[in-house]
C-alpha cells in the first residue's frame, strides 16, 4: 500500500510524521497498560474469594462496579479532552489506574479491595476517549482503519502480559503481588508529558470556537441534540452489544477452566496468552479489512462467523476442544473490535468527539459490567457450570452486533475537519 507524491511512492508507514507516530504510541501505551492492570483481576478472582471467604459472585461484583465507574471517568475525561486537549486526561488516567491497582494489593479486607478496584474504573474509563481521539485525529486517513485495529487489538497484548505473569509468577507472588506489579504503567506518564503534542484539527477547532464565540461548554448535552442523537443512540447500542459479547467470551473463561475443569495456573494462563496474541494479530487483519471493505464489514464478518464457532467449544467437556475452540474464536468474535477507535471518532464532529466516544463506548461498559455476575449467578445457583451461560451471552451479543451495525453509517475515508458542527 503506497501513495504517489510527485515522482515518489510513499509506503503507508512513512506517510505519518514523527509527531503523529509519537501520539499514536502514547495512545497505544496507555491502552495496553490499561488492559494489563484491568485483566489481572479476571485471573485472580478465585484466590481472592478463598482468602476473604466471600462467594465468587461477590468477587465478580467488583469487576462489575469497576466497569460501571468507567462511565464516570470517561465522561469527565471526554469533557476535559474536548475542552483542554487530549494529552492531560491521558496522563491523569494512567496515573489513576496504576496507583489504584497498587493500593488494592495491600487490601486488609474485601471491602478495601472492592473500593480501590472500583475506583480504578474511573481511571480506566478516562484513558480510552483521550487516547483514541489523540491517535485517530493525528493519523492519516489512508491507514486509519488498520492502525485502529492495531491500537484496539493491543488490549490483547496487555491481557496476554497479565496472563503470562499469572502463569509464571502467581504461585510465588500470589494475587497481591499481581496487583502490585500494576504500578509500573505510571512511569510512562513522564514520556507522554515530554513528547506528545495535541492534534492540529483539535487546536484549530478550539481556535474557531473562541473566535466565533461558539464554544461548546456542555458536549455531553450536545450529543443528544437533533442532528446527533440518532448517531449517539446507535453507537450506544453497538457498543453495548460488543461489550456483552466480549465479556461473555473472555471474563469467565479463566474461571471456567479453574472451577469446571480444575486446571492449574499454567494451564489457565497459557491459553489466555495465546488467545490474546491471536486476537491482536486478527484485529490487525480486520483493521486492514476496514480500510479496504469499510468499517462495518470488517466487524460484521467476524461477528457472523463467531456465531457458529461459539457452540463448538462451549458444548463440550473435552479440554482440548474447549481450549482449541477458544483460540479459534479469538480470531473472529474475539477480534471484531478493531474499528472501535476509528469508527467512533469518525462518527462525531471534532468539538464533541472525545465526549461522544467516551459516553457511547462506556455506556457499553455498563452492560458489559453486568455480564460476569449474571452469568456467574446462573452458573452457580442453577449448577449449570459456566459454559452454557457463556454460550447464551455470546450468541445474543453477536446477533445484536450484526443488527446494530446494519443500521449504522459507513465512515471509511472520512476526513477530520475543524469545522464547528454542534453548537
Amino acid at each position: 500500500m503506497s501513495i504517489s507524491v510527485g515522482a515518489q511512492s510513499v509506503p503507508w508507514w512513512r506517510e505519518p510524521t514523527k509527531d503523529q507516530w509519537i501520539a499514536w504510541w502514547a495512545a497505544w501505551l496507555g491502552w495496553t497498560l490499561d488492559a494489563f492492570d484491568f485483566t489481572i483481576f479476571l485471573l485472580i478472582m478465585v484466590p481472592i474469594a478463598k482468602e476473604f471467604n466471600v462467594p465468587l459472585t461477590e468477587v465478580t461484583a467488583v469487576f462489575t462496579i469497576t466497569l460501571w465507574l468507567r462511565l464516570v471517568g470517561a465522561t469527565a475525561s471526554g469533557w476535559l479532552a474536548d475542552r483542554v486537549g487530549r494529552k492531560i486526561p491521558l496522563m491523569i488516567s494512567i496515573l489513576w489506574y496504576s496507583v489504584c491497582n497498587f493500593i488494592a494489593g495491600f487490601s486488609p479486607s474485601f471491602g478495601f479491595l472492592f473500593l480501590f478496584r472500583a475506583l480504578l474504573g474511573i481511571g480506566m474509563g478516562a484513558e480510552w476517549p483521550a487516547g483514541a481521539s489523540l491517535a485517530m485525529e493525528h493519523w492519516p486517513v489512508r491507514s486509519r482503519g488498520f492502525m485502529s485495529g492495531v491500537l484496539q487489538g493491543s488490549w490483547g497484548i496487555g491481557f496476554a502480559m497479565s496472563a503470562l505473569i499469572f502463569a509464571l509468577l502467581n504461585d510465588s507472588i500470589g494475587w497481591r503481588g499481581m496487583l502490585w506489579i500494576g504500578i509500573l504503567p505510571a512511569l510512562s506518564v513522564v514520556w507522554v508529558r515530554k513528547y506528545v503534542k495535541e492534534p492540529e484539527v483539535w487546536l484549530e477547532n478550539r481556535k474557531k470556537q473562541r473566535e466565533q464565540q461558539r464554544e461548546v461548554h456542555a458536549p455531553l448535552i450536545a450529543i443528544f441534540r437533533r442532528r446527533v442523537i440518532g448517531n449517539t443512540l446507535l453507537a450506544c447500542w453497538w457498543m453495548s452489544s460488543c461489550f456483552v459479547t466480549y465479556y461473555s467470551i473472555w471474563s469467565l473463561f479463566a474461571t471456567h477452566l479453574q472451577k469446571d475443569l480444575g486446571l492449574g495456573s499454567l494451564m489457565v494462563g497459557l491459553p489466555l496468552v495465546a488467545a490474546n496474541l491471536l486476537a491482536f494479530a486478527a484485529m490487525c487483519f480486520w483493521g486492514w479489512v476496514g480500510d479496504v471493505l469499510g468499517r462495518r464489514w470488517s466487524m460484521m464478518i467476524p461477528a457472523f462467523i463467531g456465531i457458529f464457532i461459539t457452540p463448538t467449544y462451549l458444548l463440550t467437556a473435552d479440554p482440548t476442544w474447549i481450549i482449541g475452540g477458544f483460540l479459534v474464536q479469538s480470531l473472529f468474535a474475539g477480534a471484531m473490535y478493531s474499528q472501535m477507535p476509528s469508527y467512533l471518532t469518525e462518527r462525531f464532529p471534532t468539538e464533541v468527539r472525545a465526549t461522544a466516544s467516551a459516553f457511547t463506548y462506556h455506556t457499553g461498559a455498563i452492560f458489559g459490567g453486568a455480564v460476569a455476575p449474571i452469568l456467574t449467578y446462573f452458573a452457580v445457583e442453577y449448577q449449570l457450570g459456566f459454559a452454557i451461560p457463556m454460550l447464551i451471552g455470546t450468541s445474543v451479543g453477536l446477533v445484536s452486533v450484526l443488527v446494530s451495525l446494519s443500521l449504522s453509517p459507513e465512515t471509511k475515508g472520512h476526513v477530520f475537519t475543524s469545522d464547528i458542527v454542534v453548537t
